[in-house]
This record gives structure tokens, C-alpha cells and sequence, in this order.
């Protein structure tokens, strides 16, 4: 069965293949490290986590790309707030990102660039735009996208120019031509700090958000990649911003797949942070294992709404645990390569090749633990396990996740110890030393002993 992925951009289930045979190049918007991650952006991570797992166990060779942005209004404001320089709030930031999604189980990604490393190529972008008559300097120094200058802007979210203008309630702003254009360049405030500032050709300013994914996806994966993927608000105006920039400067497509994943609601309302209504992964995990919350999240179709609740969350929990019930029954289960030619495996493969039907996938595995219930047969225990692991799901000892080992966030289960580790490898890559240094003594005073080679990361008790 050939892959099946919802796309954005056609609106339409389309059969998936990369531009380069074998090798997929996915970019997703990543946070504006300035705070806490919440459970809506573990949702994000999450989705596109299984995205990549699933293109791997495909076959392909997958480069993942997901920036974090790490110079913005709200980064300057809460470093001023603190009194700490932008630097360190972010490095304190993207470090405790990185520990919370590491104990999810969420995998790295093939690069991680920061924003504020590639001022050049936004600063190379926007002088392409502005020759091209896409941009312009205004009176206030900012540098601003013409939005009417570039033909089929609104194709992505389906918004027109003339329903963007009827839909105004604003006067034009004296520093735009049309208040559709967006700030490509801020010129530099007298109230911002030095080290939020860049020399350019425009003036002293930094970057608008906008521009940065477009220079981070061309600068890592060229101009025309295979998948681009974030939340469902991204689509309007972030990733619809990034089309006009990218496309109007090289003339090519930015991307051949759009995917976006729905909401986390509480109480029918997004959650984000302007609503107040967020809980932060800490705070989650402070009441439920990592893998109920990732069991919790992998239920839901990416795509579809997201309810949280104590309720839903237990009701995963229990699920989870009759998986594990049946996995203790066998408790010798071979680790068993998947033979996809068998029944529950195909359906398990099908479920995932229809844009990535995690729900139906799971309930594959239902049925699995219900022949084990009933046959205690080591192959189909195997299997089990096997098509749970390419969720990131059913690796523990089910003795030890059943008494609760698993189920803390400071066990040392071979799942708790395995995530510590992904955690420091994902700090190692984000050039975070002490971070991972952190890590390794934490888990050297829980007597796990640590051995780096080229070919990764082994573990031993001490």
C-alpha cells in the first residue's frame, strides 16, 4: 500500500513520494523558547515524532528539521523581566524543552537551528525580495513584504485578498503600504537590548518571525523540500507568510506536503498561553507516566481535535495497562522482527499508510493483546510489542510498568533510562554541555553508568 497524507495545500489525501528517491526532507516550526512547553506543543512534537518513525520504518532516509526560534517579542520582554540575557534565558529554556519531550519519548531531530544563527541568509532573503520588488523599506525603518505583489497569496489557508481587507478593523498603518504586509526586518527599538540587535544594510534590527523559517528551510533542506508541518495555527498567516517570502524569491515551491495537527482543547477552547487555560508537561507528568501521556496523544488522529481532561488521561492509563497485562502473560516475548505479510501487521501498516491513522493502529494492538489473553502465544506477544515500539509504546518491562516502576518519572526501568538518554543526546546535538552533563550524573546517582562510543550510547548499572 503506498503512503497516504493529508495535504494542506490541495486539501486532498494524496499518495506520498519524496523528490529524492529513498530520502525525505521534512521541516516543522518549532517553539519560541521563552517559557515552559505545555501539552499542546507536546501534541506537535508528538505527531511529527510518529511522522518520522513511520517514514523510517518505510524504508526512507528521513532528514528532520525543527527550528527553534529563540529571538521574539515575548523572548526580549521575559528576558528583561528576569533580568537575564537573551542567551540565557534560551539556553535555560530549550534545555527543559528538551527534558520533558526526552521523557515522552519524542526523538530528536536530524538538525535543530536556532534562529539567531542565520541572520545572514534572512538578511540574504529579504535583499533578494526587496531587488525582486517584493519588499521595501518603510519611514520606520522596518522592511515589510508587499503582499499584493505575489501572485496566489491565500493558497494555503484558502483566504483571499478580498476577504482579508473586508475582514479588517484597523486603519492602515502609517508604516505599511497595504495593512496585509508583514515585517520582513524590525528596525531597532531604543528600548531593546543590544544583544537583540543585528547590523544590516536596512539599519540596526532583527528579523520578523517569518522570514526566519524561510531562511532555516532553505539554508538545511534547498528550496523546495518534501513535507512542512506545524500546528493548525501556523497555516495563517505563519506558514502562508513563508510561502509568499520563499516562493517569491526563488521562484520554486517551498514545499510539497503541508501537514497540520489539530488543537488540545480544554473546555471546548484551544489551549494556548494567551487563554491561560495551558498545563505545562511538567505538570502532567507530575500526575501521570510519560507513556500514558503519549498513549494519550497517539489515541487522537493528528489532525483531529485534542480533548484534555484527568478523565481522558485515566482512561488512557487503563488502557494502557491492559496492554501491558497481556504482555505479562508471556513474559519471555521474543523481540521479533515484524513480518508484514501477517494479518494484524497489515492492517497495523495500512491504518498508518492512511495518513498516519494512529487510532485504527492502536486498536490493532488491542486485538493483539486479545489473542494473547486468550492464547498466551510468545510470536503474537512479540509482535505486540514490535508494532507498539513503532509508536514508541510497550517497551518497558510490563512487570515493572504494571507495579508502577515505569509509571514514575524518576524510575530506572529500562524505558525511564532510555528516554534520560535520549534527552541528552537531543542536549549534545543543541550544543547544551552542561545539559547533558546534567543528565549523566543524574543518572550516575541513580547508579546507571553511561559509555559513549561512536556507535551511541550504552548503559550499565554501576
Amino acid at each position: 500500500m503506498t503512503l497516504k497524507i493529508h495535504n494542506t495545500l490541495t486539501r486532498r489525501l494524496e499518495d506520498f513520494q519524496p523528490i529524492e528517491p529513498g530520502h525525505v526532507r521534512m521541516y516543522v516550526c518549532g517553539m519560541t523558547i521563552y517559557d515552559l512547553c505545555h501539552i499542546g506543543h507536546a501534541r506537535m512534537m508528538m505527531a511529527f515524532d510518529v511522522v518520522q518513525r513511520w517514514l523510517k520504518v518505510s524504508g526512507y532516509r528521513v532528514t528532520y528539521v525543527r527550528n527553534i526560534t529563540d529571538i521574539d517579542d515575548k523572548i526580549i520582554k521575559r528576558a528583561v523581566e528576569r533580568g537575564i540575557t537573551l542567551r540565557a534565558l534560551t539556553d535555560e529554556m530549550t534545555a527543559a524543552m528538551h527534558q520533558d519531550i526526552g521523557l515522552l519519548g519524542i526523538e530528536p531531530p536530524s538538525l535543530e537551528p536556532r534562529a539567531t544563527e542565520y541572520v545572514p541568509q534572512m538578511l540574504s532573503l529579504i535583499d533578494t525580495l526587496q531587488q525582486k520588488g517584493l519588499a521595501y523599506q518603510a519611514d520606520n525603518g522596518d522592511v515589510n513584504f508587499a503582499v499584493r505583489k505575489f501572485e496566489g497569496y491565500g493558497k494555503l489557508s484558502g483566504k483571499s485578498l478580498d476577504d482579508l481587507r473586508a475582514g479588517e478593523r484597523v486603519a492602515v498603518a502609517s508604516d505599511k503600504n497595504d495593512p496585509l504586509d508583514f515585517v520582513l526586518w524590525k528596525s531597532a527599538k531604543p528600548d531593546e537590548p543590544a544583544e537583540a540587535q543585528w547590523a544590516s544594510a536596512y539599519g540596526a534590527g532583527r528579523p520578523g518571525w517569518h522570514i526566519e523559517c524561510s531562511a532555516m528551510s532553505c539554508a538545511t533542506l534547498g528550496e523546495t523540500f518534501d513535507i512542512h508541518g506545524g500546528g493548525a495555527d501556523l497555516q495563517f498567516p505563519h506558514h502562508e507568510n513563508e510561502i509568499a517570502q520563499s516562493e517569491g524569491a526563488t521562484g520554486q515551491p517551498l514545499a510539497r506536503f503541508w501537514m497540520h495537527n489539530g488543537f488540545v482543547r480544554v473546555d471546548n477552547e484551544k489551549m494556548s498561553k494567551s487563554l491561560g487555560n495551558f498545563f505545562t508537561i511538567r505538570e502532567v507528568l507530575a500526575k501521570y507516566d510519560p507513556e500514558t501521556v503519549r498513549f494519550f496523544i497517539l489515541r487522537a488522529h493528528y489532525r483531529s481535535a485534542l480533548n484534555y481532561s484527568d478523565v481522558h488521561l485515566d482512561d488512557a492509563r487503563g488502557a494502557l495497562k491492559r496492554l501491558y497485562t497481556a504482555l505479562s502473560l508471556v513474559p519471555a516475548a521474543p523481540r521479533t522482527q515484524i513480518d508484514w505479510s501477517q494479518p494484524h501487521a497489515q492492517r497495523f501498516r495500512a491504518a498508518m499508510d492512511e495518513d498516519f491513522g494512529t487510532p485504527e493502529a492502536v486498536a490493532v494492538l488491542f486485538e493483539l493483546a486479545g489473542e494473547v489473553n486468550r492464547g498466551k502465544d510468545p510470536a503474537v506477544a512479540g509482535l505486540l510489542k514490535a508494532l507498539g515500539g513503532t509508536l514508541g509504546l510497550l517497551q518497558a518491562d510490563p512487570a515493572t510498568y504494571l507495579q508502577g516502576g515505569a509509571g514514575s518519572t524518576d524510575g530506572l526501568d529500562e524505558a525511564s533510562i532510555a528516554t534520560q538518554i535520549a534527552a541528552r543526546v537531543a542536549a549534545k546535538q543543541a550544543k547544551d554541555f552542561a545539559e547533558a552533563d546534567r543528565i549523566r550524573k543524574v543518572l550516575l546517582e541513580q547508579g546507571v553508568v553511561l559509555k559513549d562510543s561512536p556507535a551511541g550510547t550504552t548503559w550499565e548499572r554501576a
